[in-house]
């Protein structure tokens, strides 16, 4: 999955101090080095959460759920379909809530389209 470049540095040090080893190695590992469990995950998102100052109200999934609102703002749905393992468009479709100020942007666009067109006329 690409990822923005910006966020190389702190993906390498990830995998360089926290996941398994080598290439098939798992990004996250559980506190003894080993596949994480459901079982456990609960309380190892619990802490890491207290760790980052991150409120109880924030829960795993929110991360995920927040990172494809982002994504959404620019994506079509089949990319956002493939991007997050989704068959159907109805799961999709979930992200593609209005973003604060993305209406303004897609009339500005519009507004950009029939000045682009008119001009053609023009010519």
């Amino acid at each position: 999955m690409a990822f923005p470049t910006e966020l190389l540095p702190d993906v390498k040090g990830h995998l360089e101090s926290f996941a398994g080893a080598g290439r098939d190695g798992h990004v996250f590992v559980g506190p003894r080095g080993g596949q994480l469990r459901r079982s456990n995950f609960r309380d190892d998102w619990i802490n890491a959460r207290t760790k980052a100052g991150i409120t109880a109200d924030v829960h795993f999934h929110d991360l995920r759920h927040t990172g494809n609102t982002l994504a959404a703002s620019g994506a079509s749905l089949r990319e956002l379909m493939t991007r997050m393992g989704h068959s159907t468009p109805r799961a999709a479709l979930i992200y593609q809530h209005m973003v604060n100020g993305r209406d303004r942007e897609i009339a500005d666009r519009l507004g950009s389209m029939i000045r682009k067109e008119r001009g053609a006329a023009d010519s």
